[in-house]
């Protein structure tokens, strides 16, 4: 199913649906940086998804992070939560999602890299080498707020 990102674009279809979801900052010891490039819009992400029925939020963030790299991850601490109104997804199935995701910095504890049906490549990159991939604005966000980590408490916005 494809997906395109609208950010405070006045020609953005109305949102329909709103889904709570996860994104997972894993880090390794090496200070590297679990990343996934999506197979719905070919953009490099944080791996992540939604909140399933019936599991903890922090079982959606081991899932989410398994299911789409390979890799078992415990989550750590929650990084900050993004409810933006002017970032929806529009999906080719009809569905138009406001953004809702909450971002967990999570830490390795075993699994080898390997895609999925969500995922066309997966790496460990440094956080230096960010700047060269196709990320969208509201990941770099989660990103540059799960490496600050001299905040006092989760960003919200």
């Amino acid at each position: 199913m494809a997906r395109v990102d609208y950010l405070h674009d006045p020609a953005a279809p109305p949102a329909n649906s709103v889904v709570p979801s996860v994104v997972a900052f894993v880090q390794n010891d090496a200070g590297e940086i679990l990343v996934i490039q999506r197979s719905d819009n070919g953009r490099w992400a944080l791996p992540g998804g939604g909140h399933d029925v019936g599991e903890s939020i922090s079982d959606t963030v081991v899932r989410e992070v398994w299911e789409e790299t390979g890799i078992k991850a415990e989550v750590v601490d929650v990084s900050g939560i993004y409810t933006d109104p002017g970032h929806v997804m529009a999906y080719s199935d009809g569905e138009v999602r406001q953004q809702f995701s909450i971002c967990f910095r999570a830490r390795p504890v075993g699994g080898e890299v390997r895609t999925s049906d969500e995922t066309t490549q997966v790496r460990w990159i440094s956080p230096a080498d960010l700047l060269e991939y196709d990320i969208h604005p509201t990941m770099r966000l989660r990103i540059e707020h799960a490496m600050d980590t001299t905040r006092a408490a989760p960003y919200i916005g």
